[in-house]
C-alpha cells in the first residue's frame, strides 16, 4: 500500500505487484521484438530506443495498481488493434480505440508516437536483429 496526500486528506492506494510490473516490461519487449520489426527497419527501431519509446524510465508512473492495470490494458489493446487492422483494415472504431489507448499511455508519461496508419502495411521481408530467432538450433 502507498499513502498519498491529497487535498488535506490521506488516501490509501495499492501498489502494483512485482508480477504486474514484470508483465508491463514483457509487453514492451513484445512490441520491440514482434510488432516493430514487422513495420519498421532496425535503424528506425534503434531510434525508438534512443527516444525512449515505451520506456518506463522517464514517466509519471507512481507504481500504483490502478496505473499498472491501465498500462497493461492499453498495451494489450494496442496489440489487439494492430493485429485486427492487419486482417480487417482500419475503420473509425479501431482508430478511436487506438488513439484513446495512446492517450492513456501518455498520461503516465509513456511515449508511443505512432498513428494507426503506420501499422497498416507490413514490411515485405522481416529480417531484424530485434526479432527472436526462428529456432534455437545452431547449424
Amino acid at each position: 500500500m502507498i499513502a498519498e496526500k491529497g487535498y488535506g486528506a490521506l488516501r490509501i492506494v495499492y501498489a502494483a505487484t512485482k508480477e504486474q510490473e514484470e508483465y508491463i516490461e514483457n509487453l514492451i519487449r513484445y512490441f520491440y521484438s514482434h510488432v516493430f520489426p514487422r513495420y519498421f527497419d532496425d535503424d528506425q527501431i534503434k531510434q525508438f530506443e534512443y527516444l525512449q519509446v515505451l520506456s518506463l524510465s522517464n514517466n509519471d508512473y507512481n507504481g500504483t495498481m490502478r496505473e499498472a492495470l491501465q498500462m497493461i490494458s492499453s498495451l494489450q489493446s494496442l496489440l489487439t488493434i494492430i493485429e485486427c487492422i492487419e486482417v480487417n483494415g482500419v475503420n473509425e472504431e479501431y482508430r478511436h480505440m487506438f488513439e484513446r489507448n495512446v492517450r492513456l499511455l501518455e498520461q503516465h508519461g509513456i511515449l508511443f508516437p505512432f498513428t494507426i496508419d503506420q501499422f497498416q502495411k507490413k514490411r515485405p521481408f522481416i529480417f531484424s536483429m530485434y526479432s527472436p530467432p526462428s529456432n534455437d538450433w545452431v547449424m
